[in-house]
């Protein structure tokens, strides 16, 4: 199963602003940063991504129920290893 691009632009900016923010991360631990500061960020940074991965699953279900006949047709088990894969 392809991702529509199109669907996956807000997936595609999240992902960039959380590499921006790993980007800060590596700043701070350059800078010898307080360590509550950098796990702050780095907790935000594994969110972000996390929700990215989640939103690509939820797509990849959505257009596997759309165009793939339906709940009929999609694999269950590639999808549910996909979701378990993130958690």
């Amino acid at each position: 199963m392809e991702l529509d691009p199109q669907e996956m632009t807000s997936v595609i900016n999240r992902i960039k602003r959380a590499r921006g923010q790993l980007d800060g991360v590596l700043r701070m631990l350059e800078e010898g940063r307080e360590c509550e500061d950098v796990v702050t960020q780095l907790a935000a940074v594994s969110k972000a991504l996390d929700r990215a991965g989640f939103a690509i699953v939820a797509t990849g279900l959505q257009q596997c129920l759309k165009t793939e006949g339906g709940a009929a047709g999609m694999d269950v088990k590639k999808m549910e290893k996909l979701f378990l894969s993130l958690a």
